[in-house]
């Protein structure tokens, strides 16, 4: 009956973890995989997060389906670090927000929501991108090409190519943008350049889609946000996927949410109900455990100050193995600038390294990391970093 099914290769960097657990090697080190571990190599557990927990908990409580659309709270969390508490476009209620099954889940109803109403078209991804944006935009019927971005001579933006790509595009087309800690390059536009970018969305009639994953890993809260505030500041309408995943080490509860920015409050509205609508056909609800946590964290004022604090312990920790990292291969290899690492923002790094080189770091030296050169900086910590850096210098200088 299913012969005719083509085979799936898997993800590869999914895969590439299967390859790290049957390492048998003890020194073997993880930077393939997206996710925050703290110096000790261990997934933390946010003490605001352990408190919010413990409210759930006492007194056990039932566990009902929760709105198509997810908690108040939540949806409000979502929208107070998106936008700003004080924000006009909050007061004006011209923001749509919907919880969703993580930040993939938040692509996934936006792509199917634009697919519906917006069918001719097409999705512009940065060169290159996180990998599942592709798939989920395809996998919704829409057809995804890529804009210029990462400049593998400089390690910086090929930004005049990115603009002048965004120049030829047409009415309704969409751009995906990452606001902050680009991945996988960690290479960030300044603001001056995020301004040229949205000037020529507004002018071009283009739909910014922003994917914030990472908020507070770049820079702080309200800085990371610097694109999503300023596109709104110039009036464009736009789609705004986040995540709660990293910065609040909730990977496996899924919590995301999608926001969508309107011109009036009226068609919020119509915004929200198809959003309920595209939900309901898919999933029906999202999470709830995750869902409760968020709430109560974000909208707490002691918890969320708290919950700041660590997202900025876990942002000031990636900058230092970054730096380490940097000063290490500067000393192995004399003459060598190694600038860009401590640059770039956020959980990845582009390393320079080629296909033939991670090859090699992989079978001599158990590190393993995507063949394109991305690592997951916060793979690092005191006990593996120099380990790291000296087998990283040793296949550089070849």
């Amino acid at each position: 009956m299913f012969s005719h099914v083509e085979h799936y290769a898997g993800d590869p960097i999914l895969g590439l973890m299967d390859k790290y657990k049957e390492d048998p090697r003890t020194d073997k080190v993880n930077l393939g995989v997206g996710v925050y571990f703290d110096d000790n190599g261990n997934l933390p557990v946010l003490n605001s997060v352990q408190k919010a927990e413990a409210q759930i908990a006492n007194p056990p409580k039932p566990r009902p389906y929760l709105p198509m659309d997810g908690l108040v709270g939540y949806r409000t969390a979502c929208q107070n670090l998106l936008f700003g508490k004080d924000s006009q476009v909050l007061k004006d209620k011209r923001v749509a927000t919907t919880a969703t099954i993580g930040g993939s889940g938040a692509l996934k109803v936006g792509a199917e929501f634009i697919h519906q109403w917006f069918p001719q078209a097409k999705c512009y991804v940065s060169d290159p991108t996180w990998g599942n944006h592709i798939s989920i935009f395809e996998g919704s019927g829409i057809e995804v090409g890529k804009y210029p971005y990462y400049d593998q001579a400089s390690n910086g933006v090929k930004f005049d190519e990115m603009v002048a790509f965004l120049n030829g595009l047409n009415k309704n087309d969409v751009v995906l943008l990452h606001p902050c800690c680009h991945n996988p390059t960690g290479i960030d536009l300044t603001h001056e350049q995020w301004d040229k970018v949205l000037d020529v969305i507004k002018t071009k009639e283009l739909i910014a889609f922003m994917d914030i994953a990472y908020q507070g890993f770049g820079e702080d809260m309200d800085s990371d946000a610097y694109a999503i505030r300023k596109a709104v500041d110039l009036g464009l309408s736009l789609f705004v996927s986040n995540s709660f995943s990293k910065n609040l080490s909730l990977y496996g509860e899924r919590v995301g949410g999608l926001s969508v920015v309107c011109p009036t409050a009226d068609e919020a509205k119509l915004v929200q109900g198809q959003l309920q609508f595209t939900i309901r056909r898919i999933y029906s609800s999202p999470p709830s455990h995750g869902g409760h946590v968020v709430d109560i964290v974000m909208n707490d004022e002691a918890l969320f100050n708290e919950w700041v604090q660590e997202v900025y312990v876990m942002r000031d920790r990636i900058k230092e193995m970054r730096q380490k990292l940097r000063d290490t291969l500067e000393a192995k290899i004399a003459g060598r600038s190694f600038e860009y690492i401590t640059k770039q923002n956020g959980m990845f790094s582009y390393t320079g390294l080629t296909p033939k080189q991670v090859e090699r770091i992989i079978s001599e030296f158990g590190i393993y990391m995507v063949s394109n050169g991305r690592i997951s900086v916060a793979g690092l910590n005191s006990s593996n970093i120099d380990y790291v850096a000296n087998a990283m210098a040793e296949v550089l200088k070849d």
